[in-house]
């Protein structure tokens, strides 16, 4: 647990190839060097143009990231801007800086969700704005066009040639954009039956509305049916299927500990081995409710454990695994066809088969994994 918990500090992002990292670096130091360059050449610093820092986190989004909604050119003009405007009114009304700070962006994120141009830059622009009352008393309202707006256009066109020049797309094409072809066809890889609505449902059901354009996902989505479709040779065996991170008990571990597993991870099964890995049979839940109703007349599911623990407590001697296992069961190798297990599972008698290969389980095909199973045999068939 500990160690998963750690998991969550190390890098999300992956590897990127030595070429996007080159492209993302000259990128930024074209867009604000040709930035920089125009206004010291022409001296428009009396114009109220000049760079801010927060520029600097805006060329991150548009040559690092520019398939993010969050640099596309609406989500950068629009969102810089309004967080200007906000800045420069809360400076304008409350004196408190560190108040000032925390209102100025509270205010400018309301305002880029509202207007749907949110881009995490802005709230370095109010700050900025927040933090600089000469600014605010120098140019007011007019500094939310120059040099906010100004500049931001400036590297979004920026970002757009480079973009071309570098075989990168930018702005993201929008959903419903006609192909290269220029017919209304949706790319081949991208034709899954599913529309723009369904794609942004997925997005919103998923938080990632502001991380992924519909256009990636259905692109993402296309690509990773190829290429689970690459994998497929032949017909979907349990092999392919199963679940190998396995949970298993001895055949001494008392029903108390198995009650526990149980309700600790939602399993239906659970199989049973010897200390050198080898595979003795399984105990479904039923097994355990079967052995708990000899000893009592009614038992709730939630105190299954407690139960459990009476009857060892009750016998003298604990009601160990191997006492309620099933040895019956039918059993599978990798390369069994998934057609084969259907009939298996298909009565609901058996909820799992064991996978076992050289008397050692090596996975677990559960009903859900069949269906999960046939419901993407089924996807792909269409």
């Amino acid at each position: 647990m500990k160690h998963n918990y750690l998991r969550g500090f190390m890098p999300a992002m992956p590897f990127s190839t030595p070429f996007e990292v080159v492209r993302a670096g000259i990128g930024a130091l074209i867009g604000l060097g040709v930035a920089g360059f125009l206004l010291s050449f022409f001296d428009l610093h009396d114009a109220g143009l000049y760079l801010i820092a927060p520029f600097g986190a805006t060329s991150v989004l548009l040559f690092a990231v520019p398939n993010s909604p969050l640099a596309q050119p609406w989500s950068a003009i629009v969102g810089n801007s309004v967080s200007a405007l906000a800045g420069i009114a809360v400076c304008m009304v409350v004196d408190d800086a560190v108040l000032c700070v925390a209102l100025a962006v509270a205010l400018a994120i309301s305002a880029m969700i509202l207007v749907r141009a949110v881009h995490p830059p802005g709230g370095a622009v109010a700050m900025v704005a927040a933090l600089g009352p000469d600014i605010a008393s120098e140019l007011g309202f007019r500094f939310a066009l120059t040099p906010v707006a100004a500049i931001t256009t400036a590297l979004v066109v920026i970002a757009m040639i480079y973009a071309r020049a570098t075989g990168r797309s930018y702005p993201l094409r929008h959903f419903d954009d006609k192909s290269i072809h220029q017919t209304s066809d949706r790319p081949p890889i991208e034709r899954l039956g599913l529309n723009e609505g369904e794609l942004n449902a997925i997005l919103q059901q998923y938080r990632q509305s502001l991380n992924l354009g519909v256009e990636d996902l259905a692109r993402l989505i296309g690509a990773a049916e190829l290429q689970v479709a690459s994998h497929r040779t032949g017909p979907l065996t349990a092999g392919d299927i199963m679940s190998r991170d396995l949970v298993t008990v001895k055949s001494d571990t008392s029903l108390g500990d198995v009650a526990d597993l149980f309700r600790r991870h939602s399993f239906t099964s659970l199989p049973v081995v010897e200390k050198d890995g080898r595979y003795l049979g399984v105990i479904f839940q039923i097994h355990l409710i079967r052995r708990a109703r000899e000893d009592a007349l009614r038992l709730d599911r939630g105190l299954m454990s407690a139960m459990a623990r009476l009857i060892d407590r009750k016998r003298g001697a604990p009601v160990t695994a191997i006492e309620i296992m099933s040895v019956t069961e039918p059993r599978a190798t990798a390369s069994t066809p998934i057609a084969a297990l259907l009939p298996l599972m298909a009565d609901g008698a058996c909820d799992a088969v064991p996978v076992v290969e050289y008397g050692k389980i090596i996975g677990i095909v559960t009903r859900t994994d069949l269906i999960a199973a046939l419901a993407h045999a089924g996807l792909a068939a269409a």
